[in-house]
């Protein structure tokens, strides 16, 4: 599995197992506004952090961390969380 960015940058996902998933989707913590929208992820950074160094293939040390702005950042966890909380596609039978 691979995601693509905006500005054409790309990263290969690692297979990661249910539990791993579980545990960072348990560690997503959000505020909500009285619609229902999304207001905000408390511990945005590290939450983004633990993210990327889970599921990114590669060497995803702080070098690697610290060369990503903060868009590429945001970026590349709410693509993860599109995979992981939508899957494939494929439909449960």
């Amino acid at each position: 599995m691979e995601i693509k960015l905006k500005g054409g940058k790309s990263f290969k996902v690692k297979s990661i197992s249910i539990d791993e998933r579980d545990s960072l989707l348990d560690g997503v913590d959000y505020n909500y506004n009285e619609d229902g929208s999304v207001q905000q992820v408390k511990m945005m950074h590290s939450t983004m952090t633990k993210w990327i160094r889970t599921c990114l293939d590669g060497n995803i040390d702080d070098e690697f961390l610290g060369k990503l702005s903060l868009e590429d950042r945001t970026q590349i966890f709410t693509e993860l969380q599109n995979k992981f909380f939508l899957g494939e596609g494929k439909a449960s039978k």
